[in-house]
């Protein structure tokens, strides 16, 4: 099965978010090849990291890797690596979050490698071909 197909059925599988209407939207990486984009409110932002990672972060395992962190109520980050579920991190330490990037539109996915995205009035939900992932809002965090 493709990496597209697999992660639309995981996405699937959480349920929380039509998929009926989304868009695919192509989000351009920085010269390292990380790629940042925020929800439309502004408090859930994420960043890809390659495999290799960048001259300044290396993901655990090599990666690839995707970082998610909210804002309110708490400040929380998901990271969901290759392999294995998704890890929260309920007290990350540093509070770096959601600066001036791209945003993922409301019904739009993003894809890169193994991971997609989808960004909801609901919040946000992303998974890894490998069949774990999060969902992200204002309300909850989930991991799988």
């Amino acid at each position: 099965m493709s990496v597209r197909i697999i992660s639309a059925a995981i996405l699937a599988a959480f349920a929380w978010l039509p998929q009926a209407h989304a868009g695919n939207q192509t989000i351009p990486a920085n010269a390292e090849g990380q790629i940042e984009f925020n929800t439309p409110s502004g408090n859930i932002g994420c960043i890809y990291t390659p495999k290799g990672g960048t001259r300044t972060y290396q993901p655990q395992g090599g990666g690839p890797e995707l970082s998610c962190s909210r804002v309110e109520p708490s400040y929380v980050t998901v990271i969901l690596g290759p392999k294995g579920p998704a890890t929260l991190i309920k007290n990350p330490g540093e509070q770096g979050c959601c600066g001036d990037v791209t945003r993922l539109g409301y019904g739009n996915s993003w894809s890169r490698g193994s991971f997609t995205c989808l960004s909801s009035t609901k919040g946000l939900t992303c998974a890894s071909s490998g069949g774990h992932g999060f969902f992200v809002s204002k309300a909850k965090v989930t991991v799988k």
